[in-house]
């Protein structure tokens, strides 16, 4: 009997209603994850009503600060996050998590100046890190090797859908409300995802929790450590989440600044993201015929080759290369992204079964901190030329291949 069946037969008769079956646990976990899309991609089409509410430049990439300092939060709070949920279960970190993310969410929505949105960005991203490492605890929980990594790639691929459509209903909220409506619009889903989930059963039993202590948890730290594909991969991880890091925080910029297409960037972020989307499902086909490991070596040639040539573009025009050769190719390396963080998220967990509160949190920790700095730092260099973008994207990129090469050395392929 896998882990999701024992639930979904033995779990759940204690709130009186039927467990969720496969789908709609995944589709929970999807909502849980989307709280931290919703939080980054509802509020892009906000940043020049931003710009203009604190007095900063029409072309200023200031505003890329409450995207990066969320991801700060969303970091920090993660190493925190882990070892309690996997002391006190799944269920009511969740539901602590989602009243801090409401709580930034509120904060922003009432901040009258641009320091104190930051403050209270910080505060949402400490809020959405628990309910990040919830769901990635609980698909730990209940799925094991290939499986994990398909499950992951499902729940991705509806997780994507967010960026596919938020730009475009951000867009619509602040053509009709004030700007600062798009964060009431995350407190309002954020409630929602809560009361769906109350039919998500606790997937962490008691006698598997942990003791929450010092020594305990430093020795959860140890082995995260010392087990190499765990380390390895989540630093590869951090790479790749300094590139999606820097296109967050400078999307909006290159789109409607740099190419002057202002009015069609939520299509453009739309397509982009719809591109996420169809990876993360054939991810979760091919992984199960071809293997991880493979599936992931193939993807890192492949993207260390249309890096190349991405710089080669972008340096032939003088930093600013046509949208219609930039974008585009940008797009096919963005989602083949997705052939590549789930089956990394998998792998890193899957020698940790029993830490796999603490192993999510550190990981994702890393994985957001480092993504921060790294695409933070590069994201505030962009201005009118795009060879800083290109040139970081092809050496992170770089890095990622390098410490997956590290992981999987000596150590057992999934699947």
């Amino acid at each position: 009997m896998t882990p999701l069946t024992a639930i979904e037969s033995g779990a759940g008769r204690g709130i009186g209603r039927r467990a969720p079956g496969r789908n709609e646990t995944l589709a929970m976990l999807s909502a849980v994850m989307a709280l931290m899309a919703m939080a980054i991609d509802l509020m892009l089409s906000a940043f020049d009503e931003m710009r203009v509410t604190f007095g900063l430049d029409p072309t200023s990439n200031e505003v890329a600060g409450v995207v990066t300092v969320f991801f700060m939060g969303l970091a920090v709070a993660q190493l925190f996050f882990g070892p309690i949920t996997d002391r006190f279960g799944r269920k009511s970190v969740l539901y602590a998590s989602v009243a801090v993310y409401i709580l930034g969410a509120v904060g922003s929505a009432l901040a009258p100046t641009l320091p104190l949105l930051l403050v209270a960005r910080f505060v949402w991203g400490i809020g959405a890190a628990g309910a990040r490492v919830v769901a990635t605890a609980v698909a730990r929980d209940l799925f094991e090797g290939v499986e994990m990594a398909r499950a992951m790639s499902q729940i991705m691929a509806v997780f994507v859908l967010v960026p596919v459509i938020a730009p475009t209903v951000g867009a619509g909220i602040v053509a009709v409300l004030p700007w600062r409506a798009v964060f009431w619009a995350c407190a309002i889903w954020a409630i929602a995802m809560a009361a769906w989930t109350r039919r998500l059963p606790e997937s962490l039993p008691p006698e598997r929790r942990r003791r929450l202590n010092r020594s305990d948890i430093a020795s959860a730290y140890a082995e995260f450590a010392r087990t190499r594909s765990t380390l390895w991969f989540s630093i590869a991880s951090v790479f790749l989440q300094s590139v999606f890091t820097m296109y967050l925080a400078s999307a909006e910029l290159i789109v409607s600044e740099i190419f002057g297409r202002r009015s069609a960037f939520p299509m453009v972020f739309g397509v982009i993201a719809i591109g996420f989307g169809v990876a993360a499902l054939v991810n979760g086909r091919v992984v199960g015929r071809f293997g991880v490991r493979p599936v992931m070596n193939a993807m890192l040639v492949s993207l260390i080759v249309g890096s190349v040539l991405l710089v080669a573009v972008t340096l032939a025009s003088g930093g600013t290369p046509t949208f219609w050769v930039f974008m585009p190719l940008l797009g096919l390396l963005l989602a083949q992204f997705m052939f590549l963080m789930p089956n990394m998220n998998a792998e890193a967990l899957e020698p940790v079964p029993h830490i796999a509160g603490t192993a999510s949190s550190l990981s994702g920790g890393l994985r957001m901190a480092g993504g921060a700095i790294l695409g933070g730092v590069v994201a505030s260099r962009i201005d009118t030329s795009l060879t800083p973008f290109a040139l970081a994207f092809l050496v992170f990129v770089a890095l990622a291949a390098a410490s997956t090469a590290v992981a999987t050395r000596s150590t057992r392929p999934t699947g």
